[in-house]
């Protein structure tokens, strides 16, 4: 053997109780498990290296269902962001909007779009245009592995641009065509940003042809959807009857209730999921254990404000009479890009700028429209900000529920990222396990691990069992814990002292190792 784990505390994902054993790996799978007590006969396990896990737990690599690392992956080998929270796999491509499928002209558009979440990209050799080519990109090696959702308002704007109006049909076959290429090329489904524009201007109609494709192909829908404040409970429903009508199976990005309109109605949520799920629907979530929400300033503007693209919006901002009537939208009416909410300023803190002269901005409150017409057009809509809107008591219910997954929403970029972008997995662990009980260690697990990789169709991973893809986490249940603070947001997490992708160690002793042992992760035909 290569390696054995010796006297571990296995807590094997599946959410049974916890077992003692030697885990062994050979050849960058599980290749014996021996449990405490085994029958006589049956020796332990020898290997080239054997490590005392006497004390720790080990568990399947957590599945970050939500990441933004579709750039930071390329940009910073290291990547220790998620490979110290234990995390062996991130889905990308999240939220409509990311770099594949496009041509010239939309990856320079998407690439502008994107700024706050991902940076310029000046960094970055885009030499891809295809799903598969990125997929082919991440297969040069990353720190951790990596699955893909195409992103369905790339494809619109690669498709329609960014008009405000129903596709023709023959945009829509393009669209379909497109989608049913990056699938056939390894993605794992389709995303949505229905607060995002273009996105957002797609109909339920042609979000429903466009999930017929992906159903096609045994993928899922995961959109974040239309409202997540005023509306947010119909704006659910929307994509449960979408998604059903279309067949395709869904997976709630995020799925918070948040802003004051929403307090303690989580469970009015959970009965509309119960109800679909017991009627023969297939439906997952995914949430981080956090109540603050990240997203970048110009996504809170209209919709109307985004039509034609980000230099449309800064030619808006510049006239005085359209940018009072963004005003009026954001703090009269309700912006739908601020989810049918009138904007409360005090909830907006900077939390990232791309020009180096606004970095005094970061860790500040926008205290109204002026600052925040001026941030956007000095920043050329660059500043990604911490929305402070959620309610603990709706995080906590959310993710007690059956088909609860983790997902960290984590964006890399900025000087004062959201503490959720380091500490989601440790966080669950720590806080939500250990200190305050919500929920067990063995259940929590399963939440990070086997049942995010049932919704992605991974049969040999998310669970320690012999034969599996030795994608495995050691962590100190008395002492696992977020080092991420609002006020420190890149520190590493705590009592995650090894991590293995693909049988490797990128973690060792606490410390980030030189392997680059992640691959991309391609839906099987």
């Amino acid at each position: 053997m290569d390696l054995v784990f010796r006297d571990a505390e296995v807590v094997d994902g599946t959410g049974g109780a916890s077992y003692r054993a030697d885990v062994a790996i050979d050849g960058g799978r599980i290749a014996a498990i021996v449990k405490e007590g085994a029958a006589a006969g049956c020796q332990r396990p020898t290997a080239r290296r054997v490590v005392d896990a006497e004390g720790l737990a080990l568990s399947p690599g957590f599945i970050d269902m939500h990441a933004h690392s579709d750039l930071a992956l390329l940009r910073d080998p290291d990547h220790s962001a998620k490979a110290a929270q234990g995390v062996t796999l991130e889905v990308l491509g999240q939220d409509g909007l990311s770099y594949a499928p496009v041509d010239d002209r939309t990856l320079a558009e998407v690439r502008r779009a994107i700024t706050g979440w991902n940076g310029s990209g000046d960094d970055i050799d885009f030499d891809w245009r295809t799903v598969g080519g990125y997929l082919d990109r991440l297969d040069r090696g990353i720190a951790v592995n990596a699955a893909y959702l195409i992103p369905q308002g790339t494809v619109r704007m690669y498709a329609v641009g960014w008009d405000d109006r129903p596709a023709t049909e023959s945009e829509l076959d393009h669209m379909r065509r497109l989608v049913a290429e990056g699938m056939e090329q390894g993605a794992v489904g389709m995303s949505s940003g229905l607060t995002y524009t273009p996105g957002m201007y797609a109909k339920d109609a042609e979000l429903t042809e466009l999930c017929r494709v992906v159903a096609g192909y045994g993928g899922y829908y995961c959109p974040h959807h239309r409202s997540y404040g005023a509306g947010a409970l119909e704006a659910y429903e929307e994509m449960v009857r979408l998604t059903r009508e279309a067949g395709c199976a869904l997976h709630l990005a995020h799925a918070t209730m948040n802003f004051g309109v929403n307090e303690g109605r989580a469970p009015e949520l959970l009965a509309l999921l119960d109800e679909a799920l017991d009627a023969g629907a297939d439906i997952s979530l995914d949430t981080y254990p956090y109540t603050p929400g990240c997203t970048t300033l110009v996504a809170v503007l209209p919709s109307w404000a985004s039509e034609g693209g980000p230099e449309a919006v800064l030619a808006r901002l510049r006239d005085d009479g359209t940018a009072e009537r963004i005003r009026h939208h954001l703090e009269v009416i309700g912006s739908d890009g601020c989810h049918g909410v009138p904007m409360d300023w005090d909830t907006i803190e900077i939390s990232g700028v791309s020009e180096a002269t606004l970095t005094d901005w970061v860790g500040r409150r926008v205290d109204g429209w002026a600052t925040a017409r001026r941030l956007l057009l000095e920043d050329r809509l660059g500043t990604t900000i911490l929305q402070h809107v959620g309610h603990e008591e709706n995080v906590r219910t959310i993710m007690r529920h059956r088909v609860h997954t983790g997902g960290s929403d984590g964006i890399l970029q900025g000087l004062k990222p959201h503490p959720r972008a380091y500490g989601t997995f440790p966080q669950y662990l720590g806080r939500y396990v250990r200190d305050l009980g919500v929920l067990t260690l063995e259940d929590c697990v399963a939440h990070l691990t086997s049942r995010p990789a049932a919704r992605l169709g991974l049969t040999d991973r998310g669970v320690v069992r012999e034969g599996n893809v030795a994608d495995l986490v050691l962590f100190d249940p008395a002492t696992v814990a977020a080092g991420s603070t609002y006020e420190s947001p890149r520190a590493l997490p705590t009592g995650i002292p090894h991590v293995l992708v693909n049988g490797e160690f990128v973690m060792e002793d606490g410390r980030r190792t030189s392997a680059l042992a992640g691959r991309s992760v391609r839906r099987a035909r």
